[in-house]
């Protein structure tokens, strides 16, 4: 059998692409993602997020550099595989280096499960330690979210979902459950 073509999934056994593809025939992927995740979180705005993400920082990252911003980002497109983004700019201030941190996260992920969202703000915290997606990067990821590996592979689920023309799943202060 022929290896189904699941951009977001590439790297996971054949067999698991199988079954990724078989469920997005039937168009069955939506039905089982709300049946694990039949809320969103209620992460709204720039602030919450930011205090969301102070919070994990604060439990996990303690001598972490600190954040400037932290922000939902409509410009961050799901095609450019940014789900996320962690960038630190340096200034020379007289004869200091100043550092800036910044942590955006795809607007997307203000309707998802808050599994969806966490996955994605543990990801690019770990960049505050770990630049490279290495051994170390994924075992801090995972110190911070057991389910860290899982998490990715639904949220890359999710993603092939929407790709295939389907519709998002969950909407702010929605139970999907009660949609349709």
């Amino acid at each position: 059998m022929q290896t189904p073509v699941l951009k977001y999934l590439q790297g996971y056994p054949l067999d698991v692409l199988q079954q990724v593809s078989h469920m997005q025939q039937q168009d069955k992927l939506g039905t089982w993602l709300t049946n694990k995740y039949a809320q969103t979180h209620s992460v709204r705005t720039d602030r919450a997020l930011h205090d969301y993400v102070q919070e994990l920082k604060k439990e996990h990252l303690r001598g972490a550099d600190p954040l400037s911003k932290v922000a939902f980002d409509s410009k961050l497109h799901v095609v450019k595989n940014a789900l996320g983004t962690h960038t630190s700019i340096s200034r020379v201030q007289g004869s200091q280096l100043k550092s800036k941190r910044e942590i955006r996260v795809a607007s997307l992920f203000k309707d998802t499960p808050a599994e969806f969202l966490k996955m994605i703000v543990v990801h690019e915290l770990a960049h505050l330690r770990e630049r490279e997606h290495d051994k170390a990067f994924y075992k801090l990821c995972t110190y911070m979210e057991p389910a860290y590996h899982q998490l990715e592979f639904e949220v890359r689920v999710y993603l092939t979902h929407l790709e295939s023309g389907a519709h998002r799943l969950w909407s702010s202060g929605f139970d999907a459950a009660k949609k349709d």
